[in-house]
């Protein structure tokens, strides 16, 4: 059986050589192939092994992760690049999947999940943390940011308890890949293009989580939210 060809990206060279053990010690299935220090690094040794996977930090001398993967996407369209970062940032991640990574994960992850995250990839899903799910819910529905027409709600309905996310497990993972896009602010047509799937088909999946959620629109997902708790 051939193994997958992982590539690391990061900057810290502790934290890289300890996932190199990992990955190669508890995956028999991979086998990490060099480590880059930042972005410049990474398209040349993209360019030498051909990885089928590149594990790539975000902030990174010389050049970052987000510009790296908007380098190395276009030229190795089949690479799956998962970004795996420290930071919680919405713009950080906004950026990094649209730039064309196939998942964002955070450095706290243990070793199993990675893994399974990894092999995941190749059934098409994206791999993003539950954290980073909850960052983006909190940070696109603060009350700074709701809608003209929300901020005439009371108070407690435009507050988010970090905790109040039991829902999301009614979501199966392709809902909740689409739930976390719809929070980024992606379009239906924007969804489709990055799923590959049919307009029709993701227009069916939005239908479906806000049937299960009982909501009518984003801004009812997060009065859900609030009342999940009590």
């Amino acid at each position: 059986m051939s193994k997958l060809k992982i590539l690391l990206v990061d900057d810290q060279s502790l934290f890289a050589e300890s996932l190199r053990t990992s990955l190669n010690h508890y995956a028999e299935d991979m086998n990490v192939v060099d480590i880059a220090h930042n972005g410049k690094e990474a398209l040349a040794m993209t360019a030498k092994h051909r990885p089928n996977v590149i594990l790539m930090d975000i902030k990174m001398p010389e050049m970052d992760g987000v510009e790296a993967v908007r380098e190395i996407k276009p030229k190795y369209p089949d690479i799956r690049i998962i970004m795996l970062s420290t930071y919680h940032e919405d713009m950080l991640v906004r950026s990094a999947l649209s730039a064309g990574a196939s998942g964002y994960l955070l450095k706290d992850i243990s070793p199993t999940e990675l893994i399974t995250a990894i092999r995941a990839l190749g059934s098409g899903i994206m791999q993003i943390s539950p954290d980073i799910v909850r960052q983006l819910v909190q940070a696109r529905y603060s009350p700074s940011a709701v809608s003209p027409a929300a901020e005439e709600a009371p108070a407690d309905q435009n507050r988010i308890d970090e905790n109040s996310f039991e829902w999301l497990d009614s979501l199966t993972r392709r809902e909740r890949e689409i739930f976390t896009l719809l929070v980024l602010g992606y379009e239906n047509e924007q969804i489709a293009d990055k799923f590959d799937l049919a307009l029709q088909t993701v227009r069916n999946q939005v239908s479906t989580i806000y049937s299960k959620l009982d909501v009518k629109n984003r801004f009812e997902i997060i009065r859900l939210a609030n009342k999940s708790r009590t």
